[in-house]
């Protein structure tokens, strides 16, 4: 319960102003001694903590995953491998898991509000598309899939041009020389989310090359995220839509 639904639950009578206020009063995070699950984040920040899988030991990602998902109800896990999503399987079988994105969740229905343009320069670029659509309708955001629109085939970003524009704001995402979030910052009048990614042959650097380009790109209203930040850039355009809808 964030701070705004505790507050109309005190004035409809749900709670009384000491249960409030003991709520508010409750530790900001929850001592598990390998993890600290950040409990007041939902409160403080209008959404509640994400779990990064990629690393965790099995028994403490089933452990976080646990905690998360008996305080919020739902869960979103980034970067899992097939092996982890067995495991909170194994104890949570209503778990969904895409293999392509690597997201793992448990997700409450929620409507879909505003629109969010996910564009990736070419198909190998996916999944860290997926990673940043799937975040963003976690998140409670409509998400229109606009892929394989590269530059060196313009025309078929010209083509998906009036779809693109009637989104909030547009998470560009490409590897190569990252040409496409540039494009798209000169053909919108929206905010353009860059996330580079290590799709290239070897000067590509690991998506370096993509980062630099988005950097420096002359653009205006383009934004990068770190390279394959598929997460970070699902995340900052849910809080850009979300002011588009209010």
């Amino acid at each position: 319960m964030d701070i705004k639904e505790l507050l109309k639950s005190v004035k409809d009578g749900g709670l009384t102003v000491e249960e409030a206020e003991s709520l508010l009063n409750k530790a900001s995070f929850d001592e598990m001694g390998f993890a600290k699950i950040d409990t007041g984040r939902k409160a403080r920040t209008g959404r509640s903590e994400v779990i990064y899988c990629q690393g965790k030991t099995d028994e403490h990602l089933l452990k976080i995953f646990e905690r998360i998902y008996e305080a919020e109800g739902e869960v979103l896990g980034t970067r899992a491998s097939e092996d982890q999503f067995k495991i909170i399987a194994g104890r949570f079988p209503q778990v969904k898991y895409n293999s392509v994105s690597r997201i793992i969740k448990i997700e409450k229905p929620k409507e879909q509000i505003g629109c969010i343009a996910v564009c990736t320069a070419g198909t190998a670029d996916i999944a860290v598309a997926e990673e940043a659509a799937e975040t963003a309708e976690f998140f409670g955001n409509k998400v229109v899939r606009v892929y394989d629109v590269g530059v060196c085939g313009i025309h078929r970003l010209l083509g998906r041009l009036d779809i693109i524009k009637q989104a909030n704001c547009i998470i560009a995402v490409a590897g190569m020389e990252g040409a496409l979030a540039g494009v798209l910052g000169g053909l919108v009048d929206k905010p353009v989310i860059a996330v580079p990614t290590s799709v290239g042959y070897g000067a590509n650097f690991g998506g370096l090359s993509a980062l630099l380009t988005m950097i420096n790109s002359c653009s205006n209203g383009v934004a990068v995220t770190n390279i394959d930040n598929g997460y970070g850039a699902g995340y900052i355009a849910s809080q850009i839509n979300e002011l588009g809808v209010k």
